[in-house]
């Protein structure tokens, strides 16, 4: 105010200093004047009253300026402080509401959590409108240059926010790869007879590297193999869990023996024989004996099917089509996608009769895999992505097994029955290459085929002396 009173007054002192000099300048005339000289002076006194004219309105405009310039800062004040005090109020809002949130989970509330969850949602929104007026406020005061301090705050604050988006872009894409590569294979799995089996046209390669087109004995051969690879691989990590577990592995030998076993007194004598070292054989003979339990059925005796005896030319063609279509899985990924079809209520039903429960809670100190596995579910756990190599290997030679006509014959050394080099080989490997001719049948490890072109897949056997 002091400004404006001295504007105010400087205005008028120089109005009446300019009255004073040049009183009635336009009608004053002096008679030995020349009409140039007046015409002149004229001129001057216009010029010089113009000038005056122009300082004024400009002094007066300045003065008015400022006043309006003072009036807008105090209403950018007034509206500053009222957002401000909306800001703390949603604020404090927000607050409450995060406390009633907090307070729903203990006790568990779900009606409550969702009503504080609106409400905390809802405070957010309205910081967010605060925000977008304050930004737009701002950024009218700065004349909308693109080049100004509140831009190049905003470009800060904006920046990170278009890095995690171009990272989110570059993930989507991948997912967007994954999720192809997923409904490729959904498309394969899902092709499915109505009684589970695999209708797929694709093919895959044999184990030469080339497409198996038809079901062969080699191709037999080599599968057997493959399980006989899974089964010691399955076997070994069994057994070291056991060790881990502090089993009396020598109990667990007598006990597998004396369900091998025909009388009490043929068990006796194997407890004898089998040595410290030789328990995995053991070991091994009861996982093939149980998971080798109904091959000769066509569905393992899960079902009462009879269509390899109805339909058998079309029960061959689906069987080696599910085999060339499941050979190229991961039993996890497969199992992930169709946790309930043949393969995957084959796997349940036999990983139950491997792993009895005492078994598995000594083992791993709980019963979870039984759990996950009885509610049709499959874990995700070492051990048992183990047993699902062994459980694939064992279901694709059965499907192969089908696919053959005519099919293979199954067969299994019986405990203390001479040794058959044709037939049987042994375990254990001897520095002779030779078995010696007065060692018997102690156990049967794995089981043997006799195959339709004569050739043999020999069973495996554990020999004992037969003193």
């Amino acid at each position: 105010m002091a400004n404006k009173v001295s504007n105010f007054s400087d205005l008028i002192q120089r109005v009446a200093a300019s009255c004073l000099l040049h009183p009635l300048a336009a009608g004053r005339h002096d008679p030995g004047d020349a009409p140039e000289n007046r015409a002149e002076e004229q001129e001057a006194y216009d010029e010089y009253d113009s000038e005056e004219e122009e300082d004024e309105e400009r002094e007066g405009f300045r003065v008015w300026e400022e006043s309006q310039g003072e009036g807008r800062a105090d209403n950018r004040v007034m509206e500053m402080e009222m957002l401000m005090s909306e800001v703390f109020e949603t604020v404090s809002s927000m607050k409450r509401a995060y406390v009633s949130l907090q307070e729903a989970h203990c006790p568990w509330d779900s009606d409550k959590m969702r009503m504080a969850d609106v409400a905390v949602v809802s405070e957010l929104r309205r910081l967010g409108v605060l925000r977008d007026r304050f930004r737009r406020k701002v950024g009218r005061r700065a004349g909308g240059s693109a080049h100004g301090p509140v831009a190049a705050t905003l470009r800060e604050v904006v920046a990170p926010y278009e890095a995690a988006m171009e990272d989110l872009k570059r993930a989507v894409k991948a997912r967007e790869v994954e999720v192809e590569n997923l409904k490729e294979k959904l498309k394969s799995a899902t092709s499915l007879t109505k009684k589970g089996r695999f209708q797929s046209k694709k093919k895959v390669s044999c184990s030469q590297g080339q497409v198996a087109t038809l079901p062969a004995p080699d191709l037999f051969e080599g599968t057997m193999g493959v399980v006989k690879e899974a089964s010691k691989s399955f076997t070994a990590m069994l057994l070291s869990l056991m060790r881990s577990a502090h089993w009396d592995i020598a109990a667990a030998v007598r006990s597998i023996e004396a369900a091998t076993a025909a009388t009490g007194t043929a068990a006796d004598t194997a407890i004898s024989v089998v040595g410290a070292h030789h328990a995995k054989y053991a070991l091994e003979s009861y996982v093939c004996r149980k998971i080798f339990q109904g091959f000769d059925h066509e569905t393992f005796y899960m079902d009462g099917s009879l269509s390899s005896l109805l339909h058998p030319d079309q029960y061959r063609r689906d069987c080696f089509a599910q085999y060339r279509d499941m050979k190229a899985m991961d039993p996890v990924e497969l199992l992930g996608i169709l946790p309930t079809c043949h393969f995957g209520k084959f796997c349940t039903k036999k990983y139950l009769a491997i792993v009895h429960p005492k078994m598995e809670e000594s083992l791993f100190g709980d019963l979870e895999h039984r759990r996950q596995v009885l509610a049709g579910n499959h874990p995700r756990s070492h051990f048992y992505s183990e047993f699902l190599g062994l459980a694939k290997a064992v279901w694709l030679l059965h499907l192969l097994a089908f696919s053959l006509d005519p099919p293979p014959s199954h067969f299994e050394a019986s405990r203390g029955a001479d040794f058959h080099p044709r037939y049987m080989e042994s375990v254990i490997r001897y520095s002779s290459g030779r078995v010696q001719p007065d060692q018997i049948v102690g156990f049967p490890v794995s089981p043997g085929f006799k195959l339709g072109n004569g050739s043999v897949v020999k069973a495996r056997v554990y020999l004992v002396f037969r003193s």
